[in-house]
């Protein structure tokens, strides 16, 4: 079965960091590229960053270009999203999911991140 248990959210002062984490059973990880999406309140999904299966190429939104960095660690079965520099609007329920920006098969439950003082 495939599993993608993301972790790592939490209340968090504009400014502040996170580092979210999805960690993933039920398969061959290291074939596949993965992608970080978040859903904010009453608003459509937003596609936040991808890494390809070695993680040697990765992509960002404009929205976040700069302040987060996503990586992998193969031998952890582990997708990371470091958070730096988070405003109020970055307040969502992130997602891990397997796959690219525009398509992907399977997505994990979420952990959701709150930015405010």
């Amino acid at each position: 079965e495939v599993q993608l248990q993301a972790s790592g959210g939490g209340l968090v002062q504009p400014g502040g960091s996170l580092i979210l984490s999805c960690t993933a059973s039920g398969f061959v990880f290291n074939i596949y590229p993965f992608t970080w999406a978040r859903q904010a309140p009453g608003k459509e999904f937003e596609w936040v960053s991808l890494i390809n299966d070695g993680g040697s190429r990765t992509d960002y939104a404009d929205s976040v270009k700069g302040r987060f960095t996503i990586f992998r660690d193969n031998y952890k079965n582990t997708v990371y999203l470091q958070m730096n520099n988070l405003k109020p609007e970055d307040t969502a329920r992130y997602y891990c999911r397997r796959g690219y920006k525009t398509g992907y098969d399977y997505q994990g439950q979420g952990t959701l991140v709150t930015v405010s003082s």
